[in-house]
Order: C-alpha cells, then structure tokens, then sequence
C-alpha cells in the first residue's frame, strides 16, 4: 500500500509519468476495435429485447405467502423453460407483492398458454382455471419507455454541452466530452447485442446512469487540464505535456473510484447471473458494469487526447508548444546553442532560432560593470577602487631576519 501511495505521489509530481496523449492513435484504434466488434453485435445479432418492448404474455399466479421467495420462483422458472413451448424458453420469473408470481414470456398462443399454465400450476399445487391469469401484453408501453429514453438521452446531451462550454468556457472541453460519452454508449450497446442479454427498462434505466458516470469522471480530469494550462506561457512545458500531466494527476483518483464502483455492482452481476436468473436486477447491473469500466478509459484515454487534438491548432498553444521544444533542445546540450562571437556583434544577441524569454533581453544588454561617478578606476562588478592615503613604500621589515621552520630538537634554544 506504501509503494502504491509514492507511486500516486510520484505521478502527481510528474516524477514518474504515463504517455497517454502524444501518441493518441494507438488508444483510438483500440477503441476502433471494441467499436467495430459493438457494431457487427448489433447488425448480426440484434438487441434482445425483452417483453416490455416486443409483447408477449404474462402471468400472475396466485399462490400463499408462505411460497413468495426465490426458491419458488427458481422451480417456477426451471419448469416453465422446459415446458418444451417455444417462445418459452427464457422466462422472466418474479415475485408480486406478497402473495402472487409474475411469469412473463414472448407471445404465446391460447394452446401454449394453456400448457404453460398446467406446468405452473403442477409446481405450485393451485387451480389453474382460478389461480392463473393469463393477459397479453403490447409493445406499445416499451415503445413509449424507449422513447422517452431517448428524448432524456438528447435533452441530457444538449444539457452537457452547455454546462460543460459556461464551466470551462470552451466548446472543445465539451466536445471531447461528447466524443467520450458516445463511444461508452456505443460499446455498452453493442457488448449487451453481443451477451445477448434482455433489453428492459432496468437495462434503459442503466444506460442513462452511466451517462452520468462518464460524465463525472471526465470533468475532474479536464478541470485539473484547466488548472495546469492556466499560467502556460510560466511554464517549460507543452500544452500536450501539461494535459498528460493532469490525467497522471488523477490517474490514481480515477483507478480508486472506478474499482470502488465496480466492485458491488460486479457483486450484484454474480448474484443476478448465477442465483437469480434472468431478471431486472441482472440486467441494470450489465449495463452499469459495462458503463462505468469504458466510461474509467475514456476519461483517461479518449477525451484528454481529444482535447490536445483540438487545442493544438489554436496560435497561443503553438507557440507555447515551440518554446518549449527549443527549450528542451538547449536543456539537452547547452553548450551546442551558444552563438559564434563575431566583431560587431550586438550584446545580447541570441541564437539563431532560438526564442528569447521574457526578460532575457534585458539581461543579457545589461552592462555586466557600472560605470564609475567619479571617473577613478574601477575593478569588477563595477567597483571603485579606493583612493590610497600614502604612497607605497619599501616595508621596514625588508631587512630582518625572517622566522624560519626549525626541527623540534633546536626549538627554545
């Protein structure tokens, strides 16, 4: 835990540093990959969408409370799916209020919800002519909920947009920010086409959670992009190096908070996927897991170098970026950039091609001795040398006998 705390503080620092945006195709084609993988999902197989959306039958058992709990629900949903009635074959199985089932299944025909029926009501020991209710259910609420989930998606996406451009003041914060949020919802997509797990308003209610986490994530980062690039034209660095800089900044912060979400949600995908079965809890928790793990990459790797991609062109990081390479170049071998002395040159002449600071000038003009005030000699730095009060003379010891070094046998003798 120690090495992982210094290892935090050494990026934050910049001591140790992780290339994330000079070098920002090899992200992208990544990206590219999971992306195209997400399309082929969707156009070979599909999205599976569930009864809500597509129709289908429903029904309600009445049965005492005594049986209301995930034991029964497993016999009623292990029975129904070998029932040997297609469009059976994946149930959704749940509990209603205290007393009562929910089977829900795709369309079924009167004969089919007959057998159906039989095969729950052998496992629950009821009536089938009182204790089932048999109804069909439309596609048209699952129309409705997808389209409201999509009226959410773009007034969400026009909210980000402007709140992202008043925050920072700049539409390319907000495009990167875009950029980022699409490619988590078109891998999220295409990942469920490629489980072939059910589309269910728990699934819409996930996608537009993680809109959300995405989000979240990639604003802290650019904030501290922000707090970096403030005082650019102070610092020794690119505009490119102080972005990397800021996403190594957050780099521990991001890891931290991804696994501190993912972790239950993860715990939750188990549980619905091993002991419960199909359901509403399994597939929100796919969509958030899935979500939350591209939403943490994108952050770090898509929209910073989105970001640089788009403020490189802009003049003032240009010349911020030229700087900083001809400082680096004469950091590397100072002695290489000194200028050839030749008669007539100017004091303070720089380089050829190399930038001059702000304040070099008058530095290097500067006269490196004052002249004196009072027209007597002066010595370096511009010092006066003093008037002599006497003339030299001839020192009086010139003829005496000068001590000597003596052995210490002949000393005091």
């Amino acid at each position: 835990m120690g090495k992982f705390s210094r290892l935090g503080n050494d990026l934050y620092e910049g001591n140790v540093s992780v290339d994330f945006v000079h070098r920002p195709w090899r992200w992208y084609a990544l990206s590219g990959i999971f992306i195209v993988l997400a399309f082929t999902g969707l156009f070979f197989r599909g999205l599976n969408l569930g009864v809500e959306f597509q129709g289908g039958t429903e029904m309600k058992i009445d049965v005492p409370s005594s049986m209301v709990n995930q034991k029964t629900v497993d016999e009623v949903r292990t029975a129904v799916a070998g029932a040997g009635v297609t469009g059976a074959e994946s149930p959704i199985v749940n509990t209603s209020g205290s007393q009562g089932l929910l089977v829900r299944t795709e369309q079924l025909s009167n004969k089919e919800a007959v057998k159906v029926a039989e095969v729950i009501a052998e496992v629950t020991n009821v009536d089938p002519k009182t204790k089932i209710s048999t109804n069909d259910v439309g596609a048209s609420w699952g129309k409705q909920v997808a389209d409201r989930a999509i009226q959410g998606l773009i007034v969400f996406v026009v909210g980000v947009i402007l709140f992202i451009w008043a925050y920072f003041r700049e539409w390319k914060f907000s495009a990167g920010a875009i950029v980022a949020l699409f490619h988590d919802i078109l891998i999220t997509v295409g990942i469920y086409a490629l489980s072939g797990f059910e589309v269910t308003p728990a699934t819409v209610t996930g996608f537009l959670t993680i809109l959300g986490f995405s989000l979240y994530d990639t604003v802290v980062v650019f904030d501290k992009v922000r707090e970096n690039t403030k005082d650019m034209r102070s610092s020794r660095r690119s505009y490119a190096d102080l972005a990397n800089l800021a996403v190594n900044q957050t780099l521990v912060r991001s890891i931290n908070t991804s696994i501190v979400a993912l972790l239950p949600v993860a715990a939750i995908l188990y549980v619905g996927v091993t002991t419960l079965g199909s359901g509403s809890l399994k597939d929100l928790a796919l969509a958030l897991f899935i979500g939350m793990a591209t939403g943490a990459y994108s952050s770090i790797f898509i929209a910073p170098s989105v970001l640089v991609q788009l403020k490189s062109r802009e003049k003032e990081v240009s010349e911020q970026d030229r700087r900083a390479k001809a400082r680096a170049k004469r950091d590397a071998d100072r002695y290489a950039n000194v200028p050839a002395f030749a008669e007539g040159m100017p004091v303070g002449e720089a380089a050829a091609g190399e930038p001059v600071e702000e304040g070099m000038e008058a530095r290097i003009s500067q006269p490196q001795s004052r002249p004196s005030q009072s027209g007597r000699p002066v010595a370096g730095a511009g010092r006066e040398v003093p008037e002599p009060k006497r003339p030299v003379e001839e020192s009086k010891s010139a003829n005496r006998n000068q001590p000597t070094k003596q052995p210490r046998s002949k000393r005091n003798k």
